[in-house]
């Protein structure tokens, strides 16, 4: 009886670290009965399988769940001369064919110059029409896909390569390549791990105060600010770690951290492959949890996980609500959008209940604040909870779909 309990937990934990992913999370809109006409076109590589009990509407949500977002109070060329006149007077040349050669010269130089200069313009109206910077987390960042140079465990790791040096597959990098942007005109700001609280310091100080203690992560990219303030476009993909982090360091806590070897296997990225599957299944078969670890681990996948996203909700949504107000002092003419959640994998109700209430929020905010709302539900996913290629390629026409037309005919 023992070992049936035993293998029971063992597989919601196989559950719950296959969702326990930095920056995974549950869409929150009722889905529509049809596929969107783009997700038919591309079947064959961006259509993503929706559960028929992933939608979950908002009208169920209780009326504890309500919004209000109350907008804050307002707070409270050099001329130059020429010396042209000066400069203008010149002497007659005495041998007048030198004179004509000269001129010659002159001229073809002078033509070479204007072709230079005209096809530099006619490059920089094709590829650097608009300046989009993308904030969020290991999503954005590109977290899984082949070229990614980093991993998820960013703890000592620089990832400011990963600004301009990002992989072209992630959506940030589909949308330089609708518009045309080059890496100094598409920007990736994600960061794998990050919590909402560090984003708002992030972009009050350019630092995080201090490491975050329960993702591991400290980053301390000044240069941040200087991206906002020169985009012509902003995109915020964040909240999701805010629920998963605690949830992840509670299953390592409940298990006396004897699933953290399991946990680097999926955050490594590893579980995209049939290799990385199966050390993941050996090393989950080696568990030998005591009664007190099963008891643990049992209530945090039944109650203690609704508990913490319950704590998680109010946090994150405030931040979020800070996030566009720092955003907005560093640069007030930008166009926000506010990137919504996917569900891929929707067997917890206590996770469907806290992104459908983020998604709402967002969704309200973006009214209040005068921002883009951009809703995901069709994105597939890999087991690792990041968006496949195919995933990043829906998100990104999402996107573009969003950007207003006054910055696509920049």
């Amino acid at each position: 009886m023992r070992k049936k309990v035993i293998s029971l937990v063992l597989s919601a934990a196989l559950i719950f670290s296959t969702l326990s992913i930095p920056a995974f999370a549950a869409e929150t809109d009722a889905l529509p009965e049809t596929v969107p006409e783009e997700t038919v076109e591309a079947a064959p590589e961006t259509e993503a399988e929706v559960p028929a009990d992933s939608a979950v509407e908002e009208e169920n949500a209780s009326s504890s769940d309500s919004i209000v977002i109350v907008l804050p109070s307002a707070s409270s060329e050099s001329s130059s001369s020429s010396d042209s006149s000066a400069s203008s007077k010149t002497e007659e040349p005495k041998d007048q064919s030198k004179s004509d050669d000269a001129s010659s010269a002159s001229k073809t130089e002078t033509t070479e110059t204007s072709k230079e200069t005209d096809t530099a313009e006619v490059e920089e109206e094709k590829g650097n029409g608009f300046t989009y910077v993308a904030l969020g987390d290991s999503i954005c960042s590109g977290v899984g896909l082949v070229t990614m140079e980093h991993g998820t465990s960013m703890v000592g790791v620089d990832v400011a390569s990963n600004f301009k040096g990002y992989p072209e597959q992630c959506y940030v990098g589909q949308v330089a390549k609708t518009f045309d942007l080059d890496r100094d005109h598409a920007i990736n700001l994600g960061l794998p791990a990050l919590m909402s609280n560090d984003l708002v310091e992030l972009l009050r100080d350019g630092k995080m105060n201090s490491m975050n203690m329960l993702s591991g992560c400290e980053y301390n990219y000044p240069q941040m600010r200087e991206y906002i303030k020169s985009a012509d476009v902003i995109s915020i993909q964040i909240g999701s770690n805010d629920a998963l982090v605690p949830c992840i360091v509670g299953l390592g806590n409940a298990t006396n951290w004897k699933t953290e070897e399991a946990a680097s296997i999926i955050l490594s990225g590893d579980l995209r492959t049939a290799a990385g599957f199966s050390a993941l299944a050996k090393s989950l078969s080696k568990y030998k949890l005591t009664t007190a670890e099963v008891n643990a681990t049992w209530k945090l996948l039944t109650y203690g996980m609704g508990q913490i996203c319950n704590d998680a909700y109010p946090t994150a949504s405030e931040n979020l609500r800070l996030i566009v107000e720092e955003i907005r002092k560093l640069n007030p003419d930008a166009q926000i959008l506010l990137i919504g959640y996917t569900n891929p994998v929707p067997l917890i109700s206590c996770w469907t209940k806290y992104f459908n209430k983020m998604n709402k929020y967002e969704k309200e905010l973006a009214s209040v604040y005068g921002l883009t709302y951009v809703s995901i539900p069709y994105t597939k996913t890999e087991l690792d909870g990041h968006p496949t290629v195919s995933g990043h390629k829906y998100i990104a026409r999402q996107i573009s779909k969003a950007i207003s037309d006054d910055i696509k005919n920049k």
